[in-house]
């Protein structure tokens, strides 16, 4: 089944957690506040591997993180916990923003580099067709695995058998066994 990611309109029509983000995000007009941002909902809730705790990550664009910084602060800085960071990953520079709203943690999350093209992204696209391409058994065994502590890609590693960093040998699965 192909779903847009790029839009959040897909979760108007999934499961009640998935339902409850949609009206959490958009009563908080995070997408349209963003816009500029090219901002896209990444991480377990839209392929449906969530966990109670699982936060909303939101991936973003941008260039300029103290401008990116300020806009979180104005928009976001009086919720509930309001952590904000810039911080160095993956060879680029990120600012990434926590807060709670409603029922949910959210992390914003900003770097120097197309949202299509962020590993958060890339590992849920390929996570999803990987979930359609095997049984409830499968996806049984990853909502298992995260349960008992793994993260999402360790244990997608582990149930497909891949062998060094988890993170990377998803992404090198996408193109030799999709």
């Amino acid at each position: 089944m192909h779903i847009d990611f790029t839009h959040i309109e897909y979760l108007k029509y999934g499961n009640r957690r998935q339902q409850s983000a949609y009206e959490e995000l958009t009563g908080l007009s995070i997408f349209e506040h963003l816009r500029d941002y090219n901002p896209i909902l990444t991480g377990t809730i839209p392929i449906g591997i969530d966990l109670p705790e699982s936060d909303l990550d939101i991936i973003c664009r941008c260039s300029d993180h103290v401008a990116f910084a300020e806009t979180l602060k104005a928009l976001f800085g009086n919720k509930s916990n309001f952590k904000i960071q810039t911080i160095g990953q993956n060879e680029l520079v990120a600012t990434v923003a926590t807060f709670q709203s409603g029922g949910f943690k959210i992390e914003i999350f900003g770097q120097d580099c197309p949202s299509v093209n962020q590993r958060a992204y890339r590992h849920m696209l390929i996570e999803h067709k990987i979930l359609n391409s095997h049984d409830d058994t499968f996806r049984t065994e990853i909502m298992r695995l995260k349960a008992a502590g793994l993260k999402t890609e360790p244990a997608f590693a582990r149930v497909l058998g891949l062998q060094g960093d988890p993170y990377e040998a998803l992404l090198k699965y996408e193109t030799s066994d999709l």
